[in-house]
């Protein structure tokens, strides 16, 4: 796996993005209005590649090379798309076992929570295209190294993944407060996708409304939520016990 790596100038930002290289971020100089800047602008719109403006300062921490003001950070890992994961899990005669992120931004749950996934078996992990944390060093170290070993999805929108999981014949099941079963009363057997939200927001309504399930994980002590990266584990985990069970 390649490591992140830093693109810098217009034109190589330009020629990376018509490669198809994966880009997990550009940075452009704020205030700047240049048609070159503007160009990547509409590069990165038209590639649903997510775009910040930034001070000069911003940039020259990042290289001191010339920039042009505009810097481009290529992903750590190189994502697969979920419909080949998923036709390759059945093809092996496996289950799919899926874990959707809606709004995941803290690097460090999502290495936490990329371990877990890893070590109970999940085939993949979608995220997607905005809103998701950065797959950079500190990622990867927290997770142990799972994050360039576990299959990475990166989809435009998650209700679009969580459509595709349907419509193969995978059941998708939101953990939330709001659940009304517990996770340790859901039989869990088969394809499953989970979907996993942030602390602070949860699961986006739209989500919600489409998952064919919800769940909640019971908490008798006085505490209303978990930490994502616990609940996560807690969950992957009670299912990985279920399929041993049987």
């Amino acid at each position: 796996m390649k490591k992140e790596q830093l693109i810098f100038g217009i034109h190589p930002i330009e020629e990376a993005i018509e490669e198809g290289k994966t880009i997990e971020k550009i940075f452009l100089l704020k205030g700047d209005t240049g048609e070159g800047i503007k160009m990547v602008q509409n590069l990165a719109r038209n590639h649903d590649i997510p775009f910040q403006y930034v001070p000069y300062q911003k940039l020259d921490r990042l290289t001191k090379s010339n920039h042009q003001g505009a810097i481009a950070v290529l992903s750590a890992v190189d994502y697969h798309a979920l419909e080949d994961v998923v036709l390759e899990v059945f093809e092996k005669g496996d289950d799919p076992f899926i874990l959707l992120l809606d709004g995941i931004t803290d690097v460090r749950n999502f290495g936490a929570i990329a371990r877990s996934a890893q070590a109970a078996g999940v085939h993949a992990i979608v995220v997607p295209n905005k809103g998701a944390a950065p797959i950079n060093e500190d990622a990867i170290k927290t997770s142990a190294g799972a994050l360039l070993k576990i299959p990475i999805c990166k989809e435009a929108h998650l209700a679009d993944a969580a459509y595709l999981l349907q419509q193969s014949g995978i059941r998708v099941i939101s953990l939330t407060e709001e659940g009304k079963e517990s996770i340790y009363d859901k039989t869990i057997n088969g394809p499953v996708g989970i979907i996993m939200g942030n602390e602070d927001k949860g699961i986006s309504k739209k989500l919600l409304k489409i998952s064919d399930e919800t769940a909640h994980i019971p908490m008798p002590g006085n505490l209303d939520s978990l930490n994502v990266s616990v609940a996560t584990g807690v969950t992957l985990f009670e299912i990985v016990r279920q399929r041993l069970k049987g």
